[in-house]
């Protein structure tokens, strides 16, 4: 008779057991899904902020010129921050104000480089590396007739996640038949 009230109880510390575990696993289960699904809103949210899309670059390009500028960039602040290991997107903006007959077609050229000659101290990099980071830094031969709206040109910075915390000078600038047509510069910080 002993050995049936053991092996009963037995049965029961089986059966407390595999429930209790079954309840522990399903409340783990339900907290680590509900951590994703929060860090998976944290960063959607924290990038889409930070990336201006290209329509709003389009946008605030448009909103930029004034009555006499030729030239504008988008974002249009003095420190661009750009985050390391990521591509960052600016637009430049010409605007042809030269004077003569409407349907005259000049060309014109753009270059975007650096512009820091103290780049090797605060970066400790050299300047070359730096230009390496910039995608379609050079546009020739682009006709804008007189009178044309805004041409806009996209420039991609791609910074590696190896880039070191700093901040250089880039400078933009436009030439109309090889001459200098407008320039303007920004500072790209490194975060």
């Amino acid at each position: 008779m002993n050995k049936k009230v053991k092996f009963n109880y037995q049965k029961k510390g089986a059966m407390e057991m595999s429930v209790g575990t079954i309840v522990t696993i399903v409340l783990l289960v339900s907290v680590l899904v509900l951590g994703l699904i929060l860090i998976k809103n944290i960063f959607s949210s924290a990038t889409g902020a930070v990336k201006l899309t290209d329509a709003q670059l389009t946008n605030q390009i448009n909103q930029l010129f004034s009555a006499d500028q030729k030239l504008v960039l988008a974002p249009s602040t003095a420190t661009i921050k750009m985050t390391r290991g990521d591509i960052y997107p600016i637009k430049i903006g010409v605007k042809n104000r030269l004077q003569g007959n409407v349907g005259q077609n000049p060309t014109f050229d753009y270059k975007v480089y650096v512009d820091d000659p103290d780049v090797r101290n605060n970066c400790g990099i050299d300047a070359n590396t730096v230009q390496s980071w910039i995608q379609g830094g050079d546009g020739k031969n682009i006709p804008m007739p007189t009178g044309e709206d805004i041409h806009m040109e996209p420039i991609g910075f791609n910074i590696p996640s190896t880039a070191p915390l700093c901040s250089v000078k880039i400078r933009v600038e436009v030439l109309v038949d090889n001459a200098n047509y407008a320039s303007s510069a920004f500072f790209m910080q490194t975060i």
